[in-house]
């Protein structure tokens, strides 16, 4: 196996396209997102002769605990690959970039199945569990839009068509689509106060417009908002890709709770999607609201569940400690995830 770059977008969508557990977080246009946050960039393809078996965008990532490299939802594999051999050839690159650039450890977040099985392929290799997520989710909820309309809203849960149905009677009620970079500015003051509200660090101002900058020049983000009497109350940045609708960004208004406004916004994000012809929406983020009841994002995932799907498990966020450095690192990271219950 051989390691080169991919520099031909064609080539990195095209291998992507084929490719059935994917998200954004491995598309050209993230990379081209990391770029204009001022991150560098690898995109790696391992070849097997002339034939492109896998492929890893890797972001090197400065913080003030350390430099590390970062491989977001990725590698991507393709079929009946041995990924065990595949993941060792990125390895031995990842630490040659490591070592000339000063990095303290490699992160990876696979969008591999949860298993034993999975889970040892990593150990086996010298990984260990990361202290905390890699900014990409290790579980999310996924509906499957490819039924009708009709079909979708009777397989929800009662009270979630409800909801929505009575939303969509309420004339103070409006969903607004928007692709335009100056709304911006209701979203970030949306999530400002829900952030003062919560008392939680959001994404950056900076990172959200930039996201929405660089996807939406080809034509695959959109901004929704829903208004009660005028007021923005609810809003969310959905992302479309290679036939599925990402719930990426959002943030709702608690003062405004009662009349059901994110169950409509949602909906109206859904049917956007199918027409965009997506056949799978991703709601980004889940956890077992049974097993984890006083997890943060328990009430999210019990609004998400609400409206059909299915839940996915993935294998944990994986570290490779390069040295001693590292254990910096994962100190504060431990101490930071208990810190926010998480």
């Amino acid at each position: 196996m051989e390691i080169r770059e991919i520099s031909n977008k064609n080539i990195w969508e095209d291998f992507l396209a084929e490719r059935k557990g994917k998200t954004f977080l491995q598309s050209w246009n993230w990379g081209e997102f990391q770029k204009e946050a001022g991150n560098k960039i690898w995109r790696w393809g391992v070849f097997d002769g002339e034939k492109l078996i896998s492929t890893a965008l890797v972001i090197e990532v400065k913080a003030k605990r350390g430099t590390f490299l970062l491989i977001q939802h990725g590698p991507s594999f393709g079929e009946f690959l041995d990924r065990r051999a595949a993941i060792m050839s990125l390895l031995n690159e990842l630490k040659r970039i490591a070592k000339e650039d000063g990095a303290s450890f490699v992160r990876l977040a696979p969008l591999i199945l949860r298993s034993q099985e999975n889970e040892k392929l990593f150990h086996d290799l010298g990984f260990r569990l990361a202290p905390m997520h890699a900014s990409a989710y290790e579980a999310t909820w996924k509906l499957d839009i490819s039924p009708s309309e009709e079909e979708l809203l009777m397989n929800m849960r009662k009270t979630t068509r409800y909801l929505i149905r009575q939303a969509m009677k309420n004339p103070d009620i409006i969903i607004e689509k928007s692709e335009d970079l100056k709304d911006f500015d209701l979203y970030r003051g949306l999530n400002e106060e829900v952030a003062i509200r919560q008392k939680f660090v959001p994404f950056s101002a900076e990172y959200i417009k930039k996201e929405f900058e660089v996807f939406s020049g080809n034509k695959e983000a959109l901004w929704l908002f829903g208004k009660y009497k005028g007021e923005v109350a609810a809003g969310a940045l959905v992302i479309f890709w290679q036939g599925i609708g990402f719930y990426h960004q959002a943030a709702s208004l608690g003062r405004f709770v009662k009349f059901s406004i994110p169950y409509l916004l949602q909906w109206e994000a859904i049917k956007e999607a199918k027409r965009r012809g997506c056949k799978l929406y991703d709601f980004w983020g889940y956890v077992d609201p049974k097993k984890e009841a006083g997890h943060p994002w328990a009430g999210p995932t019990l609004f998400k569940m609400g409206f059909g799907g299915k839940a996915y498990e993935y294998v944990k966020t994986q570290d490779f400690p390069l040295s001693n450095r590292y254990w910096l690192t994962f100190i504060f990271e431990k101490m930071r995830k208990i810190k926010r219950g998480l």
